[in-house]
């Protein structure tokens, strides 16, 4: 049995006369993820690119105006390759490096070597460099704020207080955000075996209460019998407020805890009851704006007081408007109950978000693909793409300084696709025709492939030999190559080694090795890593026809900021303070008018308490039947669409109101864009909010309607605040109505036109 490993799971592929037919699941994965069912269609689906592309009006000079809406030219490898390199060596003579944007974010694929950026970097880092991109989407807030707080990330995704000891310790389990089992389907880098269902399973028979604070009933499954508390979206932060006045002015905050482990409390305090001039913040005040009773807040603040409570705040909650104050307010209120660092107390930011957070892990790092080092220092905010290529030379707030956008004449794409995961997609499609040069690998005709000047198909995963592992995940494996590539793809490698040979440093981007002398290198390296914890790995070419490796787990499960909490003078965070920092002065210094140094609450830029008439809170989740915009045209994907289109979902009473129905499309609108999608009529969505998954594939038409329903055409792309400079999806208001006449058909899966070959 040969497995593979995805970002959603292990797995077995089943091929028959050299195609792929099926996709098994492993025995021993108690939930296995269907999403690997998409990949049987992917291989020969009728947008998979076999060959090079160039945009036709690339080809004729155009600059770049018809990026996103031309046709294409099939080319040969040697005409792609020439072309690119040209063009690369002349950017970089006339405009340096840091012309050049090579971020590239993106999930990609799950193997170790064959990790598109990993490749993309180290061959843009032998050319020079090129502009970075800091953070990520998924957690851009809480990665700058956490460090001012804790002193680290840790309790974000890594070293969160495990599974084991919530099951054991903890009574009241309160999420902010929900606990999602279709998240939890998939972690970065692959999934041993999916445990979170089985995990909260655990809990609740051992007797943990859950609450569930989200707009969605279903963002925790009904067998949790969990207690559902739907607020205004992007008004946790109040709702915390709320409950914390109430363990103030009740008694129940841990003062001893507060001035031994925390600073900067009094100043908060002052800030909660109204002495600092603003409004107390108190139960009334806190349901004026979340719309939840205040006895109900005065009732969980109470339970929460009284049991062993862990605090879990989703990730979502930081992709929003001030996303920074929702993590910041976890974690003061963790601290007011005094439970931080006891088993199953204290607060964590990101459980069910994937499968490995609250898993151990494993006590070494395994090697990566080595990307070199990167000579331009320049760098973006993830989230702020359109805004580099919309303002060259503006200046922008990060984090305590100030940088300066870059300008941009070529952008170079390998593993992602921001024509999903950037927000505003109708201002990105326009700005992202200022480069003079566009450059994509990517296997698919999907947004990103349709926006390049210049495309180069590459193979799956199941067509190459990879090294799967990921971090709190116990499985090695050796991902072997199962069916033939297509057509002249390539795999990312060779084909970033055959330009780097036309520009002459293609020994050094190989050092000499194929693929499989870089797994030998990478596993060796492994081994390596691995001994000084006793582990004693085979040779690897035991291992590769084992075909897997199992972990012992040699990691005591231990609470986050145990070790701060059983000795702070031996133990200090790395803060200015060396404690939690409730207030931080650092912040405070940096002058921001939307992130000062303390928590606070902001008023969202939209959402309920703003909108017009009529308005409705949209909630763009992750989606159950894929990765991100991943394998979107397989037929498990496919399935779960409502004529054809991503479903939306609303509560009946705002169907009613509108006279839509089960099974309908819908047209939905923002104040910067519209799209289709198919209506679901549900009461597990709160009154005032509509929820529509990412990931649909991009499909404009000529007016900028979206036909399929990417629900990023209308989303808001402004930044949390100048500290994390993240992402802000959560906070939009969208307007839904019954599509009347007969809808445009999708577009999304099928190919652009293709010129004939150019002849050369």
């Amino acid at each position: 049995m040969a497995l593979t490993l995805s970002h959603w799971g292990r797995a077995v592929p089943v091929v028959r006369d050299g195609r792929l037919v099926a996709m098994d699941m492993p025995a021993d994965d108690p939930n296995p993820s269907r999403i690997s069912e998409n990949i049987v269609d992917a291989v020969t689906s009728p947008v998979r690119i076999v060959q090079p592309m160039a945009r036709k009006g690339y080809l004729a000079g155009d600059g770049g105006a018809a990026r996103g809406e031309d046709s294409f030219v099939a080319v040969s490898w040697d005409k792609a390759v020439s072309l690119l390199a040209a063009d690369l060596q002349a950017i970089i003579a006339r405009h340096g490096n840091e012309a050049i944007f090579g971020g590239s974010y993106g999930w990609a694929s799950a193997g170790r070597f064959h990790h598109a950026q990993s490749q993309i970097h180290r061959f843009l880092n032998l050319a020079g460099g090129y502009v970075r991109s800091v953070n990520t989407h998924s957690h851009a807030a809480a990665e700058v704020v956490l460090p001012h707080l804790i002193g680290s990330q840790d309790g974000m995704a890594d070293n969160q207080t495990p599974w084991e000891l919530i099951v054991n310790h903890t009574e009241l389990f309160v999420a902010f955000g929900g606990l999602p089992a279709r998240n939890a389907q998939v972690s970065a880098g692959g999934v041993s075996r999916h445990l979170v269902p089985d995990q909260l399973r655990a809990a609740r028979e051992a007797g943990t209460q859950f609450v569930n604070i989200s707009p969605l009933r279903d963002d925790m499954a009904p067998e949790l019998g969990a207690d559902w508390m739907a607020p205004r979206p992007n008004t946790d932060v109040a709702l915390m407020m709320g409950l914390a006045h109430v363990l103030e002015v009740e008694g129940l905050a841990d003062g001893a805890f507060l001035d031994r482990f925390t600073t900067g409390y009094g100043r908060f305090r002052d800030a909660l009851l109204g002495r600092d001039g603003g409004a107390e913040k108190t139960p009334e005040w806190a349901a004026a704006i979340t719309g939840l009773p205040a006895e109900r807040i005065r009732s969980l603040a109470r339970k929460m007081a009284a049991r062993r409570t862990m605090i879990s705040c989703a990730w979502s909650l930081q992709r929003a408007d001030h996303g920074e104050q929702a993590i910041w307010m976890t974690i003061t209120l963790a601290a007011m109950l005094g439970q931080i660092g006891l088993p199953g107390g204290g607060f964590g930011t990101g459980y069910s978000a994937a499968n490995r957070v609250g898993n151990s892990p494993l006590p070494f790092a395994w090697p990566a693909f080595p990307q070199l080092r990167n000579p331009v220092q320049r760098f973006i905010p993830v989230a702020r793409l359109g805004d580099m290529l919309e303002h060259p030379g503006a200046e922008f707030d990060y984090d305590g300084a100030r940088y300066t956008y870059p300008d941009i004449e070529m952008i170079w794409w390998a593993g992602g696709n921001p024509f999903h995961h950037q927000q505003d997609l109708r201002r990105l499609h326009r700005v992202w025709k200022k480069p003079t040069l566009v450059v994509v690998q990517e296997p698919f005709w999907n947004g990103i492939a349709r926006h390049a000047d210049i495309v180069l198909p590459c193979t799956l995963s199941i067509e190459r030999n990879d090294l799967g592992i990921a971090k709190a995940e116990p499985h090695l494996i050796a991902m072997k190559q199962a069916v033939q590539p297509p057509g002249q793809t390539l795999n990312d490698y060779d084909i970033l080694a055959r330009i780097a040979g036309e520009m002459g440093f293609g020994e050094a981007f190989t050092e000499g090795r194929d693929e499989m002398g870089w797994l030998r290198d990478l596993y060796d390296r492994g081994v390596s890593a691995a001994a000084p914890h006793g582990y004693n790995l085979p040779d690897f070419d035991s291992f590769w026809q084992a075909g897997e490796y199992l972990f012992e787990q040699r990691v005591t499960p231990k609470a986050l900021m145990q070790d701060f909490r059983r000795d702070p003078a031996a133990h200090p965070l790395p803060t200015p303070s060396g404690r939690i920092e409730i207030g931080s002065d650092r912040v405070a210094g940096f002058g921001y008018d939307d992130c000062p140094g303390l928590p606070t609450w902001f008023e969202p830029a939209e959402w309920l308490g703003n909108a017009p008439a009529g308005g409705l809170h949209l909630i763009s989740n992750q989606p159950s039947r894929k990765l991100h915009s991943q394998l979107d045209q397989g037929s498990w994907s496919r399935a779960g669409k409502v004529m054809g289109r991503e479903p939306a979902r609303l509560h009946p009473v705002e169907a009613e109101r509108r006279d839509i129905r089960e099974g309908d499309v819908i047209l939905l609108r923002s104040a910067r864009g519209s799209c289709l999608a198919g209506a679901i009529v549900s009461a597990d969505v709160a009154m005032g909010v509509i929820q529509m998954s990412t990931g649909a594939w991009l499909d404009l038409d000529d007016a900028g309607l979206d036909r399929h329903g990417n629900v990023n055409v209308l989303t808001l792309d402004k930044p949390t605040s100048r500290l994390a400079q993240g992402p802000t999806a959560h906070t939009t208001i969208v307007f839904a109505e019954r599509f009347e006449g007969s809808p445009p058909a999708v577009r999304a899966f099928e190919p652009p036109v293709i010129e004939e070959q150019e002849k050369t």
